[in-house]
């Protein structure tokens, strides 16, 4: 495996092979750029759990060729649920059948992390015109007008006309380009896999559960086909919290949902093991980068799960960033890539901002307690299949085709 490319007008470093990594690899090595991926863990994977792909994802995932392998091993939702974690009454429920389907012209569905995951990385395998690079923690970045330099931990240099920073919420480009710091939340996620005969046979339901209980909440789902359940609880954390994954403990999650009915409070014992993400988001800002260099995914927008749009954030990144390269190619075949990051921004920054807001948002509802859980209940029912749709347009609708149409006109001017 080589340890250093020479910089050309189509080559680009791309720090981080994550989910939204693998995928912006896809979207640019589709326009024949060179890439280079680094990643500092010593085999590429992913951590976690499920998540769950909402109808944009899925639109992302077929325009970088592997929406059918996601496909395959994804289990399709009938709807999304919110039950009240106190007195068990249903809170609300949205349809995502036929119905949905049709309006968004893409399904709901939860799949493990590390299947989708591996369908990306698969497809990046395949492609000659991606390199990545296993053991690359990036130590030192040079950003210049004639492109970009990462030194790594272990003395290795790579070059590139250009680098995407692809490197999550302690992102070391974003380091370089802005200088600030994560926003510690205080709300604690624990999350573990069980297998499907452990659940209890009334909450085997084909559905994202979330159990809204207050300043705490508890998520289900089916994974895999139904032969296991991903459980994640959420809580605010009597404790300072810094950003970070560790070992779990089923007591300290029990501490935290004493206030909660025994019918979703039965599930916090079924686990073996717990991990335990302290969590974080940014505040939004209104670039990301400068020059030949940009960010993606959680370097760019890092969000709380509360919509559960991290990974679909991310894939929508990757798309609308070689949509933007692609529109910024220059006569010659090669590509203005620092116009073309900008371009990326512009089409990026609010809707992504959106997301981050609505995200804390919706926390609160989920968190509410006392008065406010009564306004919370109060606030869907009667409410038609088709109104709960129109809420969500904005997030669902998502489409690769005008994915740059949020971006000013001059930019977009070829």
């Amino acid at each position: 495996m080589s340890t250093a490319t020479s910089a050309s007008s189509s080559s680009v470093l791309l720090v981080g092979g994550g989910i939204g990594g693998l995928a912006a690899a896809l979207a640019l090595a589709r326009l024949g750029l060179q890439v280079e991926l680094l990643e500092q863990s010593a085999t590429i994977g992913e951590i976690g759990a499920g998540l769950q792909l909402g109808p944009n994802a899925f639109a992302a995932l077929d325009a970088l060729g592997v929406g059918e392998a996601v496909r395959s091993k994804a289990v399709f939702t009938e709807r999304l649920v919110m039950m009240d974690a106190v007195d068990c009454s249903e809170v609300a429920s949205v349809e995502v059948g036929e119905e949905f389907r049709q309006r968004f012209g893409n399904p709901y569905a939860v799949s493990h992390r590390a299947d989708l995951h591996g369908a990306i990385f698969e497809a990046v395998q395949q492609d000659p015109l991606i390199r990545f690079h296993t053991s690359a923690a990036v130590e030192q970045l040079e950003i210049g007008d004639d492109g970009v330099v990462a030194t790594t931990r272990d003395g290795r240099s790579f070059r590139a006309q250009a680098v995407v920073g692809c490197d999550g919420v302690k992102s070391v480009v974003r380091a370089q380009l802005l200088g600030d710091a994560p926003r510690v939340s205080g709300h604690v996620v624990y999350r573990a896999v069980v297998p499907a005969e452990q659940m209890p046979a009334d909450l085997r339901w084909n559905a994202p559960v979330v159990w809204a209980g207050p300043n705490c909440h508890l998520v289900h789902y089916p994974l895999r086909g139904g032969e296991q359940y991903n459980l994640v609880v959420t809580f605010h954390s009597r404790e300072p919290e810094e950003w970070g994954v560790s070992e779990g403990s089923q007591e300290e999650v029990l501490s935290y949902f004493d206030g909660i009915h025994a019918r979703p409070r039965q599930l916090l014992s079924l686990p073996s093991s717990w991990r335990r993400w302290s969590t974080a988001d940014r505040d939004p800002v209104e670039q990301w980068g400068q020059g030949p260099a940009t960010l993606l995914g959680d370097a760019a927008h890092p969000m709380m799960q509360y919509l559960a749009q991290g990974a679909c954030m991310a894939l929508e990144d990757a798309v609308t960033l070689g949509m933007a390269i692609e529109r910024c190619q220059r006569a010659d075949g090669s590509h203005d890539l620092p116009r073309a990051f900008r371009l990326y921004e512009a089409a990026r920054v609010a809707r992504t901002a959106r997301v981050v807001l609505s995200v804390r948002e919706m926390g609160r509802l989920y968190h509410a307690k006392g008065v406010e859980r009564l306004v919370r209940n109060s606030l869907w029912p009667g409410r038609t299949q088709q109104r709960f749709y129109d809420a969500v347009e904005w997030l669902y609708a998502w489409r690769p085709e005008r994915c740059l149409d949020d971006a000013p006109d001059a930019l977009k001017a070829a």
